[in-house]
């Protein structure tokens, strides 16, 4: 099929883009084009106007410090994944984006679109969560940062207002103790997660000190297990600890998507075992760190 018609704008400043947005009621950004390009031919969405922000410059960035890194809203998946700062600072941002979609998709795609996007199905989500992730997003009014716990809303959709841009996403870098891991049940078709789990967990004189399993795809937004959370803090990961927390994984998922595909029974299975999977390997890199 093809898409209604629509006027196209290809802005060279983030300012231009901002402007047209608050003139364009119904206007929609275009970076990859991934998501939203294949809607428009369904007629799923069908915006009177487009907003080319992909060659607005400075926005594809990636900066690393002590202690925070640092990624700007154009960044493809494609830099994230090949990034030698990214590898040393906090190498899970890398790994997921390594298995997201095939290369042609990951050249393409950025981080911002994705997050932006907010399909209960991708990756990112469920680890800036775990991660504890801010995200900025800009507008005529000026920046503001977004806890990524409080920038998911809905299904597709997130706390940016109309008129706004998301333009970087931060994260802590890994330091000494601690460690992550992301690791998903992937839809052999396109390769979203039909389940994805990602664990963040740090290690003090080898007790777990501070711990954070973040869910995806089973949900209509990426959410966090408390209760795995509160079995590891305080106790050494042994095997029967780590089982423990995945067990409570089930309890927390109280209303599961189910599709054709994957019932809401065999996603909570999967993140269930996901977790499980992705402690082990969590607390084995966060004793690496030391």
């Amino acid at each position: 099929m093809y898409s209604a018609s629509f006027d196209y704008y290809r802005p060279k400043t983030l300012k231009d883009a901002i402007a047209l947005l608050k003139k364009n009621k119904d206007a929609k950004l275009l970076a990859g084009g991934h998501s939203l390009l294949p809607a428009m031919k369904l007629r799923v969405s069908s915006p009177s106007t487009l907003i080319d922000i992909g060659r607005i410059k400075g926005l594809d960035r990636i900066k690393v410090s002590k202690s925070t890194v640092r990624m700007g809203g154009l960044t493809t998946h494609a830099a994230v994944e090949s990034s030698k700062e990214l590898a040393k600072a906090c190498p899970v941002l890398g790994e997921c984006a390594g298995l997201i979609g095939d290369l042609q998709v990951r050249n393409r795609g950025t981080i911002g679109g994705s997050l932006a996007h907010a399909d209960p199905a991708a990756d990112y989500p469920t680890v800036m969560l775990a991660l504890g992730a801010d995200i900025t997003v800009t507008g005529s009014r000026g920046k503001r940062k977004v806890a990524a716990e409080k920038f998911f809303v809905d299904l597709f959709t997130t706390a940016l207002k109309r008129g706004e841009v998301l333009t970087e996403v931060s994260v802590p870098a890994m330091k000494t103790g601690q460690g992550a891991c992301y690791l998903k049940h992937r839809h052999p078709a396109s390769s979203y997660a039909v389940v994805g789990v990602a664990a963040y967990v740090s290690l003090k004189e080898g007790v777990c000190s501070d711990a954070t399993i973040a869910i995806g795809g089973a949900t209509t937004v990426p959410m966090v297990a408390d209760g795995a959370a509160d079995a590891l803090v305080g106790n050494a990961p042994t095997v029967k600890v780590i089982e423990g927390a995945a067990q409570t994984v089930a309890e927390a998922i109280e209303d599961p998507l189910g599709d054709v595909y994957a019932s809401g029974e065999y996603r909570t299975h999967l993140a269930t075992v996901l977790t499980r999977r992705a402690l082990t390997e969590a607390f084995k890199r966060a004793k690496r760190q030391k």
